[in-house]
């Protein structure tokens, strides 16, 4: 089994979810629901695993809060 960390965000525009993996070519989807977003993603990530271990291109540590003034 393995756990890939997704950064989601809502479309203002669509009102739709927009995920992706960060560092995973081909990595991304959408869905109306967090629940479709995250089975979407998880078909696409089922397929390019398919091709065997795909190879990082970035590792996701976190996030940061940036304050201006």
């Amino acid at each position: 089994m393995r756990v890939f960390t997704a950064v989601v965000e809502k479309c203002p525009d669509t009102g739709l979810y927009v995920g992706y993996i960060p560092g995973l070519r081909g990595g991304h989807s959408q869905g109306k629901s967090l629940d479709e977003l995250n089975h979407n993603l998880k078909e696409v990530v089922e397929l390019l695993l398919e091709d065997g271990e795909p190879k990082l291109e970035a590792e996701f540590v976190g996030t940061q809060s940036v304050v201006v003034a």
